[in-house]
């Protein structure tokens, strides 16, 4: 089982084997997985020496694998700092938020015009959703979260917009992530997304986008409250 030690030094992994065949790929798979369950919370240095002995592989695989982080946005690497997890940033929080909302709630607005293949994405989604809420992880549960909200971008049938929505997402997965694990609440989650479905499927379009637009706003508010209380 895989343990995690965080310390001055940064994080570090015990009692973690990862197979002879394993890839940058797979070595980044575990530090994101580390992330989203919140084993690594923000601003946690990613020692390339420590995570290299740790996990049994080069150092140039850590590099790698830290490079690939970077580039989500999942870490930053600084001058004399190395790289260290990212920290949410409120403003940009807000911002993906109102984002969030345009594409959104663009693709609401297209249900009736959206193939019944794309509004099936929306229906499947929401059963991933549902189900996850009993046996997955609070990280599995944020992948799915993220995927239903995707697959209301996806009624556009634009792959353009949804490219940039899973960009924004990938903004705030860390944030989302720490939310989902604190609020423990996945069932009213799953009734509010059920809600949108319903409304949806009844035509009611206008409804659908007031009541996407208070989910949204209520769960940037969320983070920002968290975010906040862990800056004190």
């Amino acid at each position: 089982m895989t343990q995690l030690v965080v310390g001055q030094s940064g994080v570090v992994f015990s009692n973690l084997s990862l197979e002879h065949s394993s890839t940058v790929d797979r070595v980044a798979d575990e530090l994101r997985r580390a992330l989203f369950d919140g084993e690594v919370g923000p601003g946690t240095p990613l020692r390339e020496v420590a995570l290299a002995e740790a996990m049994g592989v080069a150092r140039s695989t850590i590099r790698e694998a830290l490079a690939v982080l970077v580039a989500e946005g999942l870490a930053v690497r600084e001058p004399n700092r190395g790289v260290h997890v990212s920290e949410p940033d409120p403003e940009a929080v807000e911002d993906v938020c109102r984002a969030r909302i345009v594409l959104e709630t663009a693709g609401v607005r297209r249900w009736a015009d959206a193939s019944e293949e794309t509004r099936d994405v929306v229906r499947r989604a929401l059963e991933q959703l549902a189900a996850s809420a009993i046996t997955a992880s609070a990280a599995e549960f944020t992948a799915h979260h993220l995927a239903f909200h995707q697959s209301l971008v996806g009624l556009t049938e634009s792959p353009r917009l949804v490219a940039q929505a899973e960009s924004l997402y990938a903004e705030i997965r860390l944030a989302l992530a720490h939310v989902d694990r604190q609020r423990r609440n996945q069932t009213e989650q799953v009734e509010s997304h059920r809600l949108l479905v319903r409304l949806l499927e009844q035509g009611r379009i206008n409804e659908t986008v007031e009541e996407l637009e208070r989910h949204i706003t209520d769960g940037a508010a969320s983070m920002l409250g968290r975010l906040d209380e862990g800056s004190r």
